[in-house]
């Protein structure tokens, strides 16, 4: 069940964020869960908390807009590009079919592993290796979800995407902006919404 400060959190986001499946799955996914014991109280806070390893956590606003342009459904086969904390592949869980993580750093990706199997989400595989380089064994994925900023959509997630597929990610140096990208029969689409600001996504 939610806490006060979950429904008061969610009450906040749906100034902004209409997709009520997305809302729902925010208040059904603990924040407090993937985050140090330390910032428990803070979870419920429309702000980005730090998880160690020079990484945060999200603002919920940002995370929720995200998962809202990527309009995930339930047969869908999802990447999640910079697994972190592991929130973000916990709520595109709730949203989808299969999830599957990936991320640069073995200890958060351990650590993330750890939290799901104990919130029992089993529809979620953590993987450690380059995100810039996707999944390719499991492509293609109807939607991908990038927690990171680059310059420009690496390629191998494009060419990863289903046909119908989404792909929503932070782009630009010094202004990022989130971008999505959607693959059609004549090609890729391209949207820039909000501006938002992220960690550096790194390939190698």
């Amino acid at each position: 069940m939610a806490s006060a400060d979950a429904h008061s959190l969610i009450a906040q986001l749906r100034r902004t964020i209409s997709d009520q499946r997305v809302l729902q799955a925010l208040a059904a996914v603990p924040r407090e869960r993937f985050v140090p014991a330390e910032l428990h109280e803070h979870a419920y806070e429309n702000v980005a908390l730090p998880i160690g390893h020079e990484q945060t956590i999200s603002q919920p606003l940002v995370v929720a807009r995200m998962l809202e342009l990527l309009d995930v459904r339930p047969t869908d086969r999802i990447l999640d590009v910079g697994t972190g904390s592991g929130y973000h592949a916990a709520l595109l869980a709730t949203l989808g079919e299969h999830v599957w993580t990936i991320e640069r750093n073995p200890a958060l990706s351990e650590q993330a592993a750890a939290t799901l199997r104990e919130l029992r989400i089993a529809n979620v595989t953590c993987a450690v290796g380059d995100g810039t380089a996707g999944l390719e064994d499991e492509a293609p994925f109807d939607a991908i979800n990038v927690a990171a900023g680059a310059r420009s959509v690496p390629v191998a997630l494009e060419l990863q995407l289903a046909a119908g597929g989404r792909l929503v990610l932070p782009i630009g140096d010094t202004e990022q902006h989130l971008v999505r990208v959607g693959r059609t029969p004549l090609g890729w689409t391209r949207e820039r919404h909000e501006a938002v600001r992220f960690v550096p996504l790194i390939s190698g």
